[in-house]
């Protein structure tokens, strides 16, 4: 699972290694971008917050410029699919767009600045506010990022939910099968048919990742999508269970270090706890004629 990341700079706080390996904006299945370059909009008149702005016990005001159509508000745990742009609120200024860029950001909730974290949690599905943060809540000490107040506009377009980490984190569940080589796993969803994937094979699969302390770490609910993979490129922990499952099959996998990341620093350690599902051997291009 190598996974490349490509985020807004000047949005995120402090990226957590766990996210190392996440695909975002870059991964976001846009289209592809028109001839002529998005601009950035127009500061807005009040670059202070003005008097009917509400606040709240921290500092953070905001202003609803569109009312959300869902129900439902981002907890830390999701991932959020937003259009923003930010500026200065001393000069007005832009310093960070996804209008500019033109596509939406994919965004983890919990690595974000504190004013975007609390504001986002607040917003609802198509929801569109006004914030003002002031520096505290943003990149205050933080060299190379904007100092003090700063004035967004974030248009709330998706909330992805990102699944609960399961109950047995630091040890195999009671009814898992443990095989020689270290690997636990237990059946979640039966598949069908006889059909393994092995060496030279694509699979395409969903899969979330946590570490021992219930935090999550990749999954392709982070692009939308199912992940389609080459068999050889994957940890010796998904080939093992790879060449055992069968399609629509979906297991939860406890893989010890020496079968996935031990020998390489930059990816997290084990044991790592899979939830793995197979939904197709070597699929079919996805522009592939029928």
């Amino acid at each position: 699972m190598k996974r490349t990341i490509a985020v807004p700079t000047l949005v995120l706080l402090l990226l957590p290694v766990a996210f190392l390996s996440l695909p975002l904006a870059a991964q976001e299945g846009e289209t592809p971008m028109p001839s002529a370059q998005p601009q950035a909009p127009a500061p807005p008149a009040n670059l202070s917050p003005p008097a009917d702005a509400q606040r709240t016990a921290s500092g953070l005001a905001y202003k609803v410029l569109e009312p959300g159509t869902g129900e439902n508000h981002p907890d830390g745990n999701d991932l959020v699919v937003v259009q923003y742009t930010g500026w200065n609120a001393e000069d007005g200024s832009v310093f960070d767009s996804s209008v500019a860029r033109g596509k939406p950001a994919l965004l983890p909730i919990e690595a974000l600045i504190q004013g975007w974290t609390e504001g986002l949690q607040l917003m609802t599905e198509g929801a569109k506010w006004r914030l003002w943060i002031p520096g505290n809540l943003a990149y205050a000490g933080i060299e190379g990022r904007p100092q003090g107040m700063l004035v967004f506009d974030v248009e709330l377009l998706e909330v992805r939910r990102i699944p609960d980490p399961p109950e047995h984190l630091t040890e195999p569940a009671p009814d898992a099968t443990i095989e020689e080589s270290g690997l636990a796993w237990k059946v979640l969803e039966p598949g069908s048919g006889e059909e393994h994937a092995g060496p030279g094979d694509k699979v395409k699969v969903n899969y979330i990742v946590w570490t021992p302390k219930g935090q999550w770490i990749d999954a392709s609910y982070a692009k939308g999508t199912p992940a389609t993979l080459d068999v050889d490129s994957l940890i010796e922990g998904w080939k093992l269970a790879l060449a055992e499952m069968v399609p629509g099959e979906k297991r939860r996998l406890w893989v010890p270090a020496r079968l996935a990341y031990e020998n390489d620093p930059s990816k997290p350690q084990g044991p790592l706890i899979f939830d793995l599902k197979l939904i197709e051997i070597n699929p079919q291009p996805e522009d592939a004629a029928p």
